[in-house]
């Protein structure tokens, strides 16, 4: 993989990297931490926004499901449909439009304008998400493609298991709304870092549909796809609904929400760096290790997390087993299709945020037409079925 703006010839020996293109990197995986942040806000704010708004929680669940379903298409149509736009381009257009999303969301009157500022959030992640960590890597040459990889997903990484408690908190000690203006204000931020540290990124190729598509026929590629869906779908079913969980099940007040999902998100880094670290030596056995941890946790909160101590527990191994998804299934992918890493990874985003939305949405039906304890069951069933899948490939 040569320098983005010089021929290979030219590559210095030594293959020292300036720290204008580490910042670069950085900035990209800023913006993915701020767009994936984006789809999974409304999670610890689903109380607030059906108080303010007259919908039930069940309801405000599409905040999520949206913008799920919406960057699923987005991931799997973007890459095809730019073809050889300049991708500094792209992903300037994109975190401008995750911007002006939030800003109508902090502004919208009811809820059907808000689901409409929703899908444009989904645009906008699906599209970044999915671009994100193949440009990450044209920044740096080919000794520091590793670290570049790393640097990029954990954007995402990180949103998963901090933005929604930063944003929890903030909407806590403010309003809801106030927590959509200030991801706007961030989001102003990065794109004026991407303005300034990226070059100028001519497209390397472009990506066909089928090949996309054509991945599915790898056994190994489908388990793992499979296995992202299982475990995401169920843990945002649940999830989705974490806030209603504990103070209905742990008794914990409504105001200790957003301080208790730091603490979620910190156990998160720590079972990314647990599980990443796990994965390098054996990637099928931490996949199988992190579904047993989830489903277990899913699966008891409701028998033994009815104190505030048990619960908070609960939720702390929760975190822990979460963190683990995304590093564990994406290593997977990458030693499914090493020649294929960039639409192998796509194919994975768009799994992944059609399980966001998925799971949301039927963790939705079930709060609504049963409780907040049978949603905890249901993602369990979920996610135990990924040992099906992880049995199903024929290969590691």
């Amino acid at each position: 993989m040569n320098h983005i703006d010089a021929p290979a010839s030219t590559e210095p020996v030594s293959e020292h990297v300036s720290l204008k293109r580490w910042l670069a990197v950085v900035a990209v995986a800023v913006g993915t931490f701020l767009v994936v942040t984006a789809e999974q806000l409304p999670v610890g704010l689903l109380t607030s926004v059906g108080a303010d708004l007259g919908i039930s929680e069940g309801t405000a669940g599409l905040m999520v499901t949206v913008p799920g379903l919406v960057a699923a298409a987005s991931a799997l149509l973007v890459p095809v449909a730019i073809g050889r736009l300049d991708r500094r381009v792209v992903l300037l257009g994109l975190i401008t439009l995750m911007v002006v999303a939030n800003v109508l969301t902090f502004l919208a009157p009811n809820f059907p304008v808000l689901l409409g500022s929703r899908f444009l959030v989904g645009i906008s992640i699906g599209g970044f998400w999915a671009l994100a960590a193949g440009i990450a890597v044209r920044l740096v040459p080919d000794g520091h493609v590793a670290r570049a990889t790393s640097i990029a997903f954990g954007g995402a990484t990180a949103a998963n298991v901090l933005g929604v408690p930063a944003g929890t908190l903030i909407g806590g000690f403010t309003d809801w709304r106030i927590a959509f203006l200030t991801l706007a204000g961030l989001g102003l931020l990065a794109l004026a870092a991407l303005f300034v540290l990226l070059p100028a990124i001519p497209a390397a190729g472009s990506i066909r549909l089928g090949t996309l598509l054509g991945l599915l026929r790898d056994p190994v590629v489908r388990a793992a796809t499979l296995t992202t869906f299982l475990l995401v779908s169920g843990h945002m079913a649940a999830y989705t609904f974490v806030s209603p969980v504990l103070q209905e099940i742990s008794g914990i007040d409504e105001d200790l929400i957003g301080p208790l999902l730091l603490v979620f998100g910190v156990a998160g880094v720590a079972g990314t760096f647990v599980a990443g670290a796990a994965a390098g030596r054996n990637v099928r056995a931490t996949i199988v290790a992190v579904s047993v941890l989830l489903t277990a946790v899913l699966a008891l909160f409701p028998l033994a997390g009815a104190t505030h101590v048990t619960g908070v527990a609960f939720l702390i191994l929760w975190g822990l087993a979460f963190g683990g998804v995304p590093v564990g299934v994406q290593m997977w992918i990458f030693k499914a299709a090493p020649d294929h890493a960039e639409p192998a990874t796509a194919l994975n985003t768009v799994m992944f945020n059609l399980a966001i939305a998925v799971g949301a949405l039927f963790g939705g039906l079930v709060v609504d037409g049963a409780s907040t304890t049978a949603v905890l069951w249901f993602g369990a069933l979920l996610t135990a079925l990924t040992f099906l899948a992880v049995r199903s490939a024929r290969k590691a």
